[in-house]
């Protein structure tokens, strides 16, 4: 249903922001198009023009509110696994919940998930913003960053251990995210998915070298990772 004509012109981007996020969490990256878009906001394809120079800028600044959202979701994550914990325990559990959060929102939203790494694709060109470490970090990878230096700084890891860690971490969970929502793995039991997805973060966290202090026992989501975490 088209969203009523009572909008004022700078609402437009926000609106179609807001639009191509309802339609790639179940149509993915494909479904964000520019006649898709304005037909449910009640303008002509030229009204948002205005705001995109094409459909490749349209997709990626969707793609940014996405990364919002898988951020917002591995927050959430951390949030439940790091209550009434402190010091080395407390930085384990949070980086146990960044990866954790990542593949929550993956089972979960599989279409926000494939979204959120377009701004990553060669395929978008001009219109990627520059998101690297160097420059503009992802929220999402801000976190990784930012639950490793914590395992550092209370010696859960060690400083020789810190360097490149992050890629190691992300290339297992998001490997493995992918391959359970788009590869090999797609459509399985959640709950296998659930005690594999498990072990990965589990796996990598003791790869790099974070240990949990042997009086602490790693904080398991209450719930199953794909519905663990409502998201609007």
């Amino acid at each position: 249903m088209p969203i009523p004509r009572a909008y004022h012109h700078g609402t437009v981007r926000a609106t179609a922001i807001r639009i191509g996020l309802d339609a790639a969490r179940t149509g993915g990256p494909s479904a964000v198009t520019v006649r898709e878009i304005s037909r449910r906001i009640g303008v002509s394809p030229n009204a948002v023009y205005r705001h995109f120079e094409d459909r490749d800028e349209l997709v990626v600044a969707v793609a940014l509110a996405s990364q919002d959202k898988l951020a917002a979701a591995m927050r959430e994550m951390i949030a439940s696994l790091t209550a009434g914990l402190s010091g080395p325990d407390a930085a384990v559990a949070r980086l146990r919940g960044v990866g954790l959060g990542y593949i929550t929102f993956a089972l979960a939203e599989p279409g926000w998930f494939e979204l959120a790494l377009v701004t990553f694709d060669p395929a978008y060109g001009s219109a990627r913003p520059t998101v690297t470490v160097a420059a503009q970090v992802p929220a999402p990878f801000a976190l990784l960053l930012d639950a490793l230096d914590e395992c550092v700084a209370t010696n859960a890891m060690a400083p020789g251990a810190r360097e490149g860690a992050e890629w190691a971490c992300w290339s297992a969970v998001h490997g493995f995210a992918d391959i359970a929502t788009r590869g090999p793995l797609q459509g399985a039991d959640v709950a296998a998915l659930t005690a594999m997805g498990g072990a990965v973060v589990d796996s990598i966290i003791a790869g790099v070298g974070v240990t949990t202090p042997r009086h602490s026992t790693p904080r398991h989501p209450t719930q199953p990772l794909a519905p663990a975490v409502r998201i609007d």
